[in-house]
């Protein structure tokens, strides 16, 4: 293993910006690293050599011509295959997308090259993000470097998993109902999600558009910051932007590695105290949550009684909006076409495509929400689970008016065996029980790397009010000056 990809994306673009090593150098050291471990971890859906050298060698080249290079500047990363990359397939891990070439870049991929990064490739996931495991690619399942039967987490596990393998040093995840910190939690990596709106959707395949959130993996809280403050910010492009400034979340984590939490409130959430989590996450918990105490944190616990629906009223929301969205794969526009022999009608090509084109478990979803806004069942469904959502916004509302941050497992067991979960959906939906509540409410969370069970790691969540995404990263950033970071066994 070369001593570059030990490095943090901190220590690598500080070396680059004074050339110390080259972009270049950094770059083909990764794509070293994926071509010595992907067959394992199948990680990447498609590695870019040729456009990653090409890009290292435009910040190589702006660096001897004086120009003053970003903190990240020259720094390797590995982007979600929902994220639309101008003319890189993007496929979100569906069959009917397969070959997809966007015609043009996300807002999150835009300020990712503006800021001279370099893009490794695209990882694999859950189809259209569908899962807590990424056993629903229809590429093949990803696989946690810290033990290869096991799932890397999901649906983001293609980004977690290349950052725990050393395949990157960072990488873009999207969280829905917990996509890029349930994977964070499982394979000792740290995953932010920001406020739902301070980073934007557009050009990321959409799947529930009131809460699909672009964001930042990792391997440490500074780096996952250094990328967060990369790709936030307004974005006229996205009706849904939030237009104020960023919080300063670089300078939040630097403060918080000082290991100081005096004044600081901490919330234990009542209804995620430990049933039906595995005893070795409550027992590592439990440890963090005397660690806090330690760093001067005030720690109490705030009971939030309708966090207890939200998962029912996730798979109702999540399933509807994600019917409406899909509708747009209709076998005429882009991507898949199946029976158009001049035999079929149109709405039998639809339908024979559909059916070639979508994984089972997106299908499950579909007809799901279909259902659930089909007249009739309108407001006894969805009307109903938006209430739900509105009481789970308001006990966030008080909670934080008691305290400054919540915090909880982030998920309730580690890693599973491939395939252990796959035949029971509502097993596999648990995987999200205790990150649900956050996307329905929108704010920021995060999940950092605590501790081991069974030699397995097990992350803390951390929530914030919105648009205080900095407090998470300041009590993120001193758990991990207690704790340090975890390096997985060697692939």
């Amino acid at each position: 293993m070369s001593d570059l990809i030990k490095l943090t994306a901190a220590e690598l673009g500080a070396k680059i910006a004074a050339g110390d090593v080259s972009a270049e150098e950094v770059t083909r050291a990764h794509l070293d690293r994926i071509a010595e471990v992907d067959g394992r971890v199948h990680a990447f859906l498609h590695v870019d050599d040729t456009g990653a050298v090409e890009a290292a060698r435009a910040v190589d080249a702006k660096r001897a011509a004086g120009d003053k290079l970003g903190p990240l500047a020259g720094v390797p990363i590995a982007i979600k295959d929902v994220i639309a990359t101008k003319g890189i397939p993007t496929t979100a891990a569906s069959k009917i997308l397969e070959g997809w070439r966007p015609p043009y870049d996300a807002t999150v991929m835009t300020r990712i090259r503006d800021a001279g990064m370099v893009m490794l490739g695209k990882t694999n996931m859950d189809e259209f993000a569908m899962g807590s495991s990424t056993e629903y690619s229809a590429y093949g399942p990803t696989y946690n470097p810290w033990d290869l039967t096991r799932i890397p987490g999901g649906s983001g596990g293609g980004s977690a998993a290349a950052v725990a393998g050393y395949e990157a040093p960072l990488a873009i995840g999207t969280d829905t109902g917990g996509s890029i910190r349930q994977p964070g939690a499982v394979t000792g990596t740290v995953g932010a999600k920001p406020t739902y709106g301070g980073t934007s959707r557009y050009g990321l395949i959409a799947f529930s558009s009131s809460l699909d959130t672009p964001g930042p993996v990792a391997r440490t809280v500074l780096d996952t910051a250094l990328l967060h403050q990369v790709i936030a910010g307004h974005d006229p492009r996205d009706s849904t932007s939030i237009p104020l400034p960023v919080p300063d979340v670089v300078a939040a984590a630097r403060q918080g590695a000082t290991g100081d939490l005096t004044g600081v409130r901490v919330g234990l959430v009542k209804e995620f105290s430990g049933e039906g989590a595995e005893p070795g996450v409550m027992a590592v918990f439990r440890d963090t949550v005397e660690a806090l105490t330690k760093l001067g944190a005030e720690v109490v616990e705030i009971s939030c009684p309708h966090f207890q629906y939200a998962l029912p009223a996730y798979y109702l929301i999540a399933p509807s909006e994600c019917s409406s969205n899909l509708a747009r794969f209709d076998s005429v526009r882009f991507g898949l076409r199946v029976g158009d022999d001049g035999r079929n009608s149109l709405e039998e090509v639809m339908s024979l495509t559909r059916e070639a084109g979508f994984g089972d478990e997106v299908k499950r979803r579909i007809i799901i929400g279909t259902y659930a806004l089909s007249s009739g069942y309108y407001d006894a469904y969805y009307g109903q689970a938006q209430k739900v959502r509105t009481l789970i916004t308001r006990d966030f509302t008080s909670a934080f008016e008691k305290v400054d941050v919540l915090v909880s497992p982030t998920t309730p067991f580690t890693a599973f065996e491939l395939g252990a979960r796959t035949a029971d959906p509502y097993q596999m939906y648990l995987a999200d029980l205790y990150t649900i509540p956050t996307n329905l409410y929108g704010g920021p969370a995060i999940s950092v790397p605590v501790g081991l069970s069974e030699g397995l790691p097990v992350g803390l969540q951390i929530m914030a009010p919105t648009m205080a995404d900095d407090r998470m990263y300041r009590i993120a950033a001193a758990v991990e000056s207690t704790v340090g970071t975890f390096t997985p066994p060697a692939l």
